[in-house]
């Protein structure tokens, strides 16, 4: 990592950032059906070969918040009507919706909306990703085997707290997909397994306590 992890592309309408703490190489950047992104090129991102919309919606698509803009009409990012948590097979956890992550530092703002969560304990940038789930051998497939309560309305703030040492605690309208892209379950409240050691993955099972997780 370089020692400014963000990078600014500025445009004529709209300037993009790139913060490569948050980067995992999912690729919806540069397999877009368009210039913006452009391997090997320098500079790699030109927001002004596109419309001011596309570069919004290829932001938009990064699912770990490392990309984000300042378009200059004042249009600003939205989080999604619903809160979703996408678990991400032998991967991390994918949350989308109006996020609001204990500890995360005021200069990542892609993660007010989306972010790329670390389930397999290994990554060096938690509570985030940083594919060490790869190296580790995380086996996970992504199957959710309980329904939750239920839902009776969607949106609002969701509320995600790393407990030290243990889970992820999520508290707000949430919806959990499974790997597969099933709607899985639904609730306000879950404890998320993030040491990689639950036997009823994605859910916590205390297994972190045996294992001896250590979160920092």
């Amino acid at each position: 990592m370089s020692d400014k992890p963000t990078h600014d592309f500025p445009g004529n309408d709209i300037d993009v950032h790139w913060d490569e703490r948050l980067c995992i190489h999912i690729g919806e950047c540069g397999n877009a059906a368009n210039e913006l992104f452009v391997g090997g090129r320098d500079p790699w991102c030109v927001p002004d070969v596109v419309k001011r919309a596309e570069v919004r919606d290829v932001c938009e698509r990064c699912p770990s918040g490392a990309l984000t803009y300042t378009d200059k009409s004042g249009e600003a990012e939205r989080p999604s009507a619903e809160n979703t948590v996408s678990v991400a097979y032998n991967g991390p956890l994918f949350l989308t919706g109006d996020l609001a992550i204990e500890g995360a530092p005021e200069d990542m703002p892609g993660v007010r909306f989306r972010a790329a969560l670390c389930r397999c304990g290994a990554s060096k940038n938690k509570p985030f990703c940083d594919n060490s789930h790869e190296a580790a051998g995380f086996r996970d497939y992504g199957a959710v085997g309980e329904h939750g309560p239920g839902l009776t309305s969607s949106g609002g703030p969701l509320k995600v707290k790393p407990i030290p040492n243990g889970p992820l605690q999520l508290e707000g309208n949430l919806t959990l997909k499974a790997a597969s892209g099933r709607t899985a379950w639904q609730g306000q409240k879950a404890w998320l397994c993030r040491c990689g050691h639950s036997k009823n993955k994605p859910f916590c099972d205390g297994s972190h306590k045996a294992a001896g997780f250590m979160a920092d």
